[in-house]
């Protein structure tokens, strides 16, 4: 399907084309060859078929994830080895 190719222009919110700039350098790619995947994409499919991304948790996952390392290399805080002494702890 080689041919001529053409330029188009897309407007959007500066501050979303540098995200995106972003992601797709990360995706080994630039917004030029992220949209020509898409467009073929759909077109094969007859629609928006799948996604691109990258598995990244939200603040709110990341902000637990950090508090539960620190919890568990904290000397203070008590661990448990047994399902049972922990739930004994819990009805206290």
């Amino acid at each position: 399907m080689a041919g001529t190719t053409t330029n188009i222009s897309i407007r959007m919110d500066s501050e979303l084309k540098a995200q995106a700039d972003a992601l797709f350098a990360e995706l080994g790619m630039n917004l030029s060859t992220a949209f020509n995947i898409f467009v073929r994409q759909s077109l094969r499919e007859g629609g928006i078929p799948f996604e691109i991304k990258m598995d990244k948790p939200n603040k709110e996952t990341m902000a637990a994830m950090l508090e539960a390392e620190r919890i568990a290399h904290d000397p203070t805080v008590k661990h448990y080895d047994d399902l049972d002494e922990l739930f004994a702890d819990l009805k206290k």
